[in-house]
């Protein structure tokens, strides 16, 4: 770990290139650390906390006054205490798990960060394995990111790639069906009835690339008033689709 007296090198983990330099990220709040420590707990390097702060147990500890820890806080209200955690090793590859999950979802171009982070968060919640990302969208280890993703940032496995669509290609190999979220397409929940689900959504403006949609093996869209709202958030969108992909037992191979 870095010099005791050294601040700037947490600091530097707000930027991506520190991060990608380090392997490191921060979280902050004792919610979000608990959650890490409960599901990931090697992954926790070190605790940086001010005096008083409380701490999960059975880890180094760097204490430090307010004013510092205000220096290298990125939360608008710092909570006093942030780990430093280890950035998964293939998180910025197309190396797949040997085991992918039966869902995985599929992110193209996801700009925002807090659209990012939620979408993490959501798929945690509705059991998707992994979330491959394209090299355009948001750092997943950002620190507003990790903050919407509220402690399930390393709950799925995460890869950010160029040779996305590659990945994703590979999957269908595997018998994956990919299901794309679009403004035009089929509004059956039963399409999501599948063995082993690729759930893609597009980018918050322009949408899925037209490689990714004649990739697709289905187009699919949420039927709203569109007098009244032209398009749902992909946040919004991504979960009713997480959700609907929930609905359905697990298949058994006949």
């Amino acid at each position: 770990m870095q010099p005791e007296t050294s601040l700037k090198w947490y600091k530097e983990l707000a930027s991506r290139d520190g991060r990608i330099d380090t392997g490191m990220f921060l979280v902050e709040g004792i919610r979000h650390i608990r959650q890490i420590a409960d599901l990931r707990p090697d992954a926790i390097s070190e605790l940086i906390a001010v005096e008083g702060a409380s701490l999960p147990e059975g880890y180094p500890v760097r204490r430090v006054t307010e004013k510092q820890f205000k220096q290298i806080s990125s939360a608008k209200t710092p909570q006093g205490i942030m780990a430093v955690v280890k950035i998964p090793r293939h998180a910025y590859s197309d190396h797949l798990p040997a085991s992918a999950g039966r869902r995985v979802l599929l992110l193209e171009d996801i700009q925002d960060p807090g659209n990012l982070g939620t979408l993490i968060r959501t798929a945690s919640a509705f059991q998707f394995s992994g979330i491959i990302m394209s090299d355009k969208c948001a750092d997943p280890f950002s620190p507003k990111c990790v903050q919407s993703a509220a402690g399930s940032v390393l709950a799925p496995w995460l890869r950010r790639t160029s040779r996305y669509l590659e990945a994703a290609a590979c999957l269908k190999s595997d018998g994956y069906c990919l299901i794309a979220g679009s403004l035009e397409g089929e509004s059956e929940a039963g399409t999501f009835n599948r063995e082993n689900l690729l759930l893609a959504l597009g980018n918050e403006g322009t949408g899925l690339s037209s490689q990714l949609r004649e990739l697709a093996d289905y187009l699919f869209t949420i039927p709203v008033d569109r007098r009244k709202a032209e398009s749902l958030n992909v946040a919004v969108s991504g979960g009713i689709m997480m959700y609907l992909s929930g609905c359905f037992p697990t298949r058994r191979p006949e």
